[in-house]
């Protein structure tokens, strides 16, 4: 995998820089580096995430909701717009904020890249696809959403962000990019999240029943936050506009999935099946032909690999007492 570092960005602002994802890209650009400015609300996003950074030289924190402005006082060279309720159970608590920070949020978000003359990248999310009736998603795929279901504000807003990316590219000539993300895990993640990942490592070392959906049939593609975050700055230092996909092609169950977390946790834990959400896709895999071709990028990290080091991460926080469970 290449992963791109050039240009070297002498200031970034990252908007959700305080979750999962996001502080992991705030550190990785620190380590570059890039002068990072993080912006977050904390309404899903954790202190905890951050709280290493914070003395780290080049590194400023904003409290603020992007969707009512983005207040920084230096001029960004690149905007990373990550903000946004991700887990169902954090945008449907919030669907409202959820269609704010995708719509007003994203608005200023471009309105700053705009006017530093940075670039700007937008990561939308594999669910602009919704439950797909093509497998694996490319891009030129135009998804099968449902607009007012129980996940539509999450869909919606991210392809409502898409669309005004791109019209801001196209009419005010704003230098952007798109990466839709797929199934990002890793360290950070909350165990009462709602994702699957977290929801099977938690109740496993809990010794637990697994709670598997529907038959367990349907699929994920898990991409390592490491790999996602090589992903996004090489696309971010490319000039690609995208969309683009970021994610794992290697698909596997549910069923699979709960399997593989019991094996690696040595767990005693049984499975156990739920009723299925409403609109829960059937199948999720990308198709990262793109990616490989225009980025150089793919994922290097393993299912098993990274489980184990996502493991061993809850392991520790649970022997220490601090696993965060609001936020994203």
């Amino acid at each position: 995998m290449t992963t791109a570092t050039a240009p070297n960005w002498e200031h970034a602002v990252v908007t959700g820089g305080a979750g999962f994802l996001g502080s992991h890209l705030c550190a990785a650009l620190l380590d570059a580096g890039t002068a990072v400015t993080c912006v977050d609300d904390f309404s899903t996003g954790q202190t905890e995430n951050i709280t290493p950074l914070l003395d780290r030289p080049g590194f400023t924190l904003v409290h603020a909701n992007v969707a009512e402005g983005i207040p920084v006082k230096r001029p960004p060279d690149l905007v990373l717009h990550l903000a946004s309720p991700a887990s169902p159970a954090d945008y449907q608590r919030l669907p409202l904020h959820t269609m704010e920070t995708g719509s007003l949020g994203t608005r200023h978000a471009l309105e700053l890249a705009h006017t530093s003359s940075a670039r700007f990248l937008l990561t939308s999310t594999s669910e602009v696809y919704g439950d797909p009736q093509q497998n694996p998603q490319n891009e030129r795929y135009w998804g099968n959403v449902n607009p007012v279901g129980p996940r539509s504000v999450y869909d919606e807003a991210k392809r409502f962000a898409e669309a005004l990316t791109t019209a801001h590219a196209e009419t005010r000539g704003t230098d952007t990019c798109i990466v839709r993300l797929f199934n990002t895990y890793g360290p950070r993640m909350r165990g009462h999240d709602g994702r699957a990942v977290p929801t099977f490592v938690r109740q496993a070392l809990a010794g637990e029943p697994l709670t598997v959906t529907g038959d367990g049939r349907q699929t994920r593609s898990l991409c390592y936050v490491d790999d996602t975050v090589a992903g996004i700055l090489a696309a971010a230092a490319h000039g690609l506009r995208g969309p683009v996909n970021l994610g794992n092609p290697a698909e596997i169950t549910m069923l699979d999935l709960a399997r593989l977390v019991i094996e690696l946790c040595d767990s005693g834990s049984d499975i156990r099946f739920v009723e299925r959400p409403v609109d829960d896709p059937a199948l999720r895999c990308p198709d990262i032909t793109l990616a490989r071709d225009k980025l150089g990028w793919e994922p290097r990290v393993g299912a098993e690999d990274g489980l184990r080091r996502t493991i061993t991460w809850f392991r520790a926080q649970a022997g220490a007492g601090t696993q965060p469970e609001t936020g994203a």
